[in-house]
């Protein structure tokens, strides 16, 4: 018989259900915009949208798995570390579990990403994977042979919250990030991240994609931002590779789309990694921003 898996991806602008079969191909999908602030809302929108994917096979039960932008704490209960703010401090887990009748699986967005291309993506084939969102936040997770990685603290693979590697202190005292430190990496290396950058040095403000475009076209104050954007990522990559030493790094998230990222990150990283050598392969998501969605889908059990 057909098996079937729902993940959700509870994003900071949209939410997103997937209806997966076995064979991993995609039965129905659809986003609705996040409702934002509202705690309540966002568990009767996600079991809207588990209803609708429920309503195409005309089946009930189906294992659901959640993607979210921060954890669940193994003490509490409760998500921690959510840049959706409004999550954190909820039980989230018990809530929807309750509102589902089922069990339901919670894990930090990145960690799904991670479990979609280690399953059937970019990072197929490896055992030890590393995946980073560079999108409106930054985040990362892990997974090994296919299964997150997750941690008795529910941080693994939680990278965009150290400070940005080899960065002088006035550089990371310039950027407060909303967990209220300062020089986090997300505050460089998110999408965010490089727009502020291009803005403080020509008080124009504009989308990663257009900052991409100009410095394509030699625009001076452009070509400045991305090349010390690369500098920055490969310093934070480096880092990982380090402590980590994975197999493989996918990239997702809107700046994963910039080209230039995989032509110079071969020449780059060897400047930081420890030995002055690194083969580790960078590489972009397969699934793109469906790979969040898709790695949720993939935290549970299959039914029949």
């Amino acid at each position: 018989m057909t098996q079937f898996r729902i993940g959700i991806d509870l994003g900071g602008t949209k939410t997103e259900v997937i209806l997966l079969n076995g064979d991993s191909d995609t039965l129905f999908r659809t986003r609705i915009p996040t409702v934002k602030g509202d705690y309540q809302a966002t568990l009767s929108a996600i079991a809207d949208l588990v209803a609708q994917a429920e309503a195409q096979v005309d089946l009930q039960g189906l294992p659901v798995g959640v993607g979210i932008p921060g954890s669940v704490s193994r003490k509490t209960g409760k998500v921690k570390n959510a840049n959706s703010t409004w999550l954190n401090g909820q039980p989230l887990h018990a809530d929807l579990s309750r509102r589902l009748e089922r069990d339901v699986k919670v894990v930090n967005d990145a960690n799904c990403l991670a479990v979609s291309e280690a399953t059937d993506g970019a990072a197929a084939g490896y055992e030890w994977t590393f995946a980073a969102i560079l999108g409106t936040g930054c985040g990362a997770g892990l997974a090994w042979r296919g299964q997150a990685v997750v941690g008795p603290n529910g941080v693994a693979g939680e990278w965009g919250h150290n400070p940005l590697p080899w960065t002088s202190d006035t550089e990371l005292q310039s950027r407060r990030c909303y967990c209220g430190r300062f020089g986090c990496q997300e505050t460089f290396l998110s999408g965010t991240g490089l727009c502020l950058s291009y803005e403080r040095m020509t008080g124009e403000a504009l989308t990663g994609q257009l900052i991409a475009e100009r410095a394509g076209s030699g625009e001076r104050a452009a070509v400045t931002v991305v090349n010390h954007y690369l500098d920055g990522l490969a310093r934070g990559l480096a880092a990982v590779i380090n402590v980590l030493d994975p197999d493989v790094i996918v990239l997702g998230g809107g700046v994963s789309n910039l080209s230039v990222i995989y032509e110079r990150m071969p020449e780059l990283l060897p400047r930081y990694v420890f030995g002055g050598e690194c083969d580790t392969p960078v590489v972009q998501a397969v699934h793109g921003d469906s790979s969040g969605v898709r790695g949720a889908a993939w935290l549970n059990p299959v039914v029949s």
